[in-house]
């Protein structure tokens, strides 16, 4: 069973998110969640859900002031993280090792520790200071996946959109969730 890391930082697309530790929970896999203070308001302003809710789909769930928490070691075996999604605020302070608190803590650990991690940044468009962050964590074996969608599995709502994203993000751990129909050729 994989465990994978969930944080979910305050920029726009909480959903993201959310739809991660909903499949997650879906395949019964342990999931450990960390909801920054700026995602709980974006949650509530862009979604349905409360934060109830959603720290209800995670296995275990901790505050981003628990610096101390599990996650924060490397001794803490995780298969990795994704962030989803993920602020430049975060983006940059995981380049720069800035771990003032845990996403990016947990994040700078699964790079040291060469396990995955995979970061949905929602910006757009991007400056240069954003792409160089960017290149210092794919240098550091980090995955930059921003949510673009495909088009050739015919989405019909946001949910399809969502979906072929987390399940491009999945696909980074070997979880295949059939979220979306892939690309035989035509």
């Amino acid at each position: 069973m994989k465990k994978i890391v969930v944080g979910i930082s305050g920029a726009s697309g909480a959903i993201y998110g959310i739809r991660t530790l909903e499949v997650l929970q879906k395949l019964g896999m342990e999931s450990h969640a960390v909801i920054s203070n700026a995602a709980k308001q974006t949650i509530e302003y862009e979604t349905d859900y409360t934060v109830e809710d959603v720290q209800a789909l995670a296995t275990s769930v901790y505050g981003q002031e628990e610096i101390g928490a599990a996650i924060s070691s490397g001794s803490f075996k995780v298969d990795g993280m994704i962030v989803a999604p993920c602020s430049i605020k975060t983006l940059s302070a995981i380049a720069n090792s800035f771990n003032d608190e845990l996403i990016t803590r947990a994040a700078d650990v699964q790079l040291k520790e060469r396990r995955k991690l995979v970061l949905i940044v929602r910006e757009t468009p991007f400056n240069l200071s954003h792409l160089q962050h960017m290149t210092i964590i794919t240098q550091m074996g980090g995955v930059i996946l921003p949510p673009v969608p495909s088009f050739y599995h015919k989405p019909k709502t946001i949910d399809d959109i969502v979906n072929q994203t987390i399940g491009k993000a999945l696909d980074q751990f070997e979880i295949d969730a059939r979220l979306f129909r892939r690309w035989d050729g035509g």
